[in-house]
């Protein structure tokens, strides 16, 4: 068998292993799949008519803020999935489960092939659930088109792969899964700090240049301008950048982590 039999096998191996722990122990899952979800409908429905209005200056109404919401909560729900997958590396680390897949005949990348694969994958599906939620709350993209929709999802993958290489690259650093969620929390405050919920220029002349050149706003921005028909201009390659160089930091930084002899 070729070295990428042997790696498509066991990383096929420990993506099955990751999912079947995501369903065995579902309190987290849950927790990260609801809380944008919670997220949404706060700002919907408790904040929708006060933010609507603001930002159609005094005359939009909450379908408008729906729409303008959606894809920052899109970019949120993969920032908060890929916490997971810190605390998930951290686990299998400090439970010494690593330690024992270092003595056996597998590939060593498979062990965080399998991890960042799974991850994606849980972040696909909550970004579908998400999708449904607002769907069913009154978003629509009716100008959208399959091309736009495909480069959509293809924008979101992009995003959860980069994210999640980055998350894995934090567990691995972390003495445990607290400490791993701790330092994982920035994934889950950036959205906050970028374009999802107010406008750029909305916010204040010192924050601006740091809410619009973050990872999360450029993305934010490409998404909104392939479902809603918005402007995209440079966005679309700021967020590929940001998206190529976090995978590629995330990976070298995960390999050099894991390649380390366990003390």
């Amino acid at each position: 068998m070729s070295s990428l039999s042997l790696a498509v096998r066991d990383s096929s191996t420990m993506l099955r292993r990751n999912l079947l722990h995501a369903r065995r122990y579902p309190s987290l899952t849950l927790n990260l799949l609801l809380t944008p979800v919670m997220l949404l409908l706060l700002f919907v429905y408790v904040f929708g008519d006060v933010m609507s209005a603001g930002i159609g200056g005094g005359g939009a109404d909450r379908s408008e803020y729906v729409a303008y919401l959606v894809p920052g909560i899109l970019l949120l729900t993969i920032g908060g999935t890929t916490i997971g997958s810190a605390v998930s590396v951290a686990m299998d680390m400090s439970e010494g489960i690593i330690a024992r897949f270092r003595t056996l005949a597998i590939h060593r990348q498979s062990v965080l092939i399998g991890h960042v694969v799974g991850s994606v994958l849980l972040c696909l599906m909550s970004l579908t659930l998400v999708g449904a939620v607002a769907v069913a709350i009154g978003f629509r993209t009716t100008d959208a088109t399959a091309l736009e929709w495909l480069l959509a999802a293809g924008l979101l993958a992009l995003v959860s792969l980069a994210l999640t290489w980055i998350a894995v690259g934090m567990g691995l650093s972390s003495p445990n899964a607290e400490a791993a969620s701790n330092n994982a929390l920035p994934l889950m405050v950036l959205p906050l700090l970028s374009s999802a919920f107010v406008p750029v220029d909305a916010m204040p002349g010192w924050f601006q240049p740091v809410a619009e050149y973050q990872p999360f706003t450029p993305a934010i921005e490409t998404l909104r301008g392939l479902l809603l028909g918005t402007g995209i201009g440079h966005n679309g390659w700021l967020a590929v950048a940001w998206c190529a160089g976090l995978t590629v930091l995330g990976y070298l930084w995960s390999k050099s982590l894991f390649a380390r002899d366990p003390k």
